[in-house]
């Protein structure tokens, strides 16, 4: 194995003092969260305020999962009674019939999982109740399908918060709709701004920003941040992002990651090999760190969204080549002091690594999993889960100290994580093809494959 690289350390400008305990528990909080959404969990009972704690370090289980990676956006969730063994027939408390394709991630709002898809040639989403019942679809206009075998029209994950659910799709349709299915509002970001060049299946998902509605369009040719008014969906800002890369280096299926940094909420967007910061009240560039192609090779694209862990990237790139550890933050180009470290013996191009408490989980394609301590990006310890011949394009879960990793294949492992190494309690198969991530939400596990959304638990 080829050791991280280390580079000179800058100041940690993102880490706060240290005053007692319940006081580091909620500043912690507050960096972990996006500023709007730890508003709107406060509200819901997801994520307390200050004054009565309902969070990750009391250990109860998230109510809601708001978008693709969770209240915190790090794909981790509180320990909570998740299931561990279970199968098409085991622990189910129930499974939905799925009417159409789609490779989202379900949102969890209150009562209500809202799943999109394709239905007779339609974008189109869906809401269940924790019952299964189907409550209502609405169909958005023509789809565009999916090219590649894991992939579809509907691969964007929605996200949802007390008023509205904000959906996007391969077509370029964005829309708001109540939770009761009435659409406030659609628009198509193609019509608007240009025919989508991407080589693949759309595969970014928006986010809540500064208020307002973010897409990343990471494309060959012109590519683009815009913000969208939750009220009508107008745009409130858009900036160009456009950088000067070989063929398909610019082409990322990437998610933004909302936090906040240097005590600013900031949105940190990965893609055409540069990794940058924004301010999401107009767009702004902050920061940007470069480096991560030194060769200008062509053909590399991005799918994995980076995991950040106390203030620092992990971004792997490169196919499946190479990951690296970046501190966040500063201002103008800040490539020369911000690579803490690179490696260039492990990488993963689809799932999206996750971490905490100073540690990162990459699992790679193949099934290998490395735990880094972010710092300095060395192994801690690495495992693997038994090769077969399919890979993982979900990205990883982390609840508790269960890593949930779900393959192509429909096989679903479960893996408690620890100080010294990895157990795999369990290999699940769900017996069908998985390419969303899975929600540990209230105590259950919802499951979203190819033909069935299933909620799993204990009665």
């Amino acid at each position: 194995m080829t050791p991280a690289r280390s580079r000179e350390t800058p100041p940690d400008l993102a880490k706060p003092a240290k005053p007692a305990k319940m006081m580091k528990k909620r500043t912690l909080l507050r960096r972990i969260l996006p500023l709007p959404l730890l508003a709107l969990l406060a509200s819901s009972g997801a994520v307390a305020p200050a004054t009565s704690s309902a969070s990750e370090e009391d250990g109860m289980p998230f109510a809601n999962w708001p978008q693709w990676r969770g209240p915190s956006g790090t794909s981790v969730a509180p320990a909570g009674s998740y299931p561990v063994t279970f199968s098409p027939s085991k622990e189910v408390l129930w499974k939905a019939a799925l009417p159409g394709v789609g490779s989202s991630t379900p949102a969890v709002w209150g009562e209500r999982i809202f799943v999109t898809c394709g239905i007779d040639g339609n974008d189109a989403v869906l809401a269940y109740d924790w019952s299964g019942r189907e409550l209502w679809r609405t169909a958005l206009g023509p789809e565009r399908p999916g090219k590649h075998k894991n992939g579809s029209g509907a691969n964007p994950s929605p996200i949802v918060d007390g008023e509205r659910i904000v959906v996007y799709y391969k077509s370029g349709t964005v829309a708001s709709l109540s939770h009761e299915g009435k659409v406030h509002w659609k628009t198509n970001l193609q019509s608007r701004f240009g025919e989508d060049t991407l080589w693949w299946d759309l595969g970014t998902s928006p986010v809540f920003a500064g208020g307002r509605i973010v897409v990343a369009v990471m494309q060959e040719g012109e590519s683009y941040l815009v913000a969208l008014e939750p009220s009508d969906g107008s745009v409130a800002w858009k900036i160009d992002r456009t950088f000067p890369v070989q063929k398909e280096t610019g082409q990322s299926y990437t998610t933004p990651y909302v936090a906040e940094i240097d005590g600013r909420e900031t949105l940190v967007v990965w893609g055409a090999d540069h990794l940058t910061g924004h301010d999401p009240a107009d767009g702004s560039v902050l920061w940007t760190c470069g480096g991560f192609n030194p060769e200008d090779k062509p053909m590399w694209r991005v799918i994995a969204s980076p995991a950040i862990v106390d203030g620092i990237a992990v971004v792997p790139y490169g196919r499946t080549q190479f990951t690296a550890g970046i501190r966040l933050g500063g201002s103008g180009d800040i490539t020369a002091t911000a690579r803490l470290w690179e490696r260039d013996d492990l990488g993963a191009d689809c799932p999206s690594p996750v971490g905490r408490d100073g540690r990162a989980y990459v699992l790679t394609d193949r099934g290998a999993i490395h735990c880094l301590d972010v710092e300095t990006g060395r192994d801690l310890w690495s495992g693997a889960i038994p090769r077969a011949s399919a890979s993982f394009y979900s990205s990883p879960v982390l609840a508790g100290d269960l890593l949930y990793c779900a393959r192509e294949d429909g096989m679903v492992a479960v893996v408690r994580v620890g100080d010294s190494g990895m157990e795999l309690l369990s290999q699940n198969d769900m017996g069908e093809l998985i390419a969303a991530a899975p929600v540990p939400v209230r105590n259950r596990l919802l499951i979203r494959g190819i033909d069935h959304l299933y909620c799993l638990g204990a009665e």
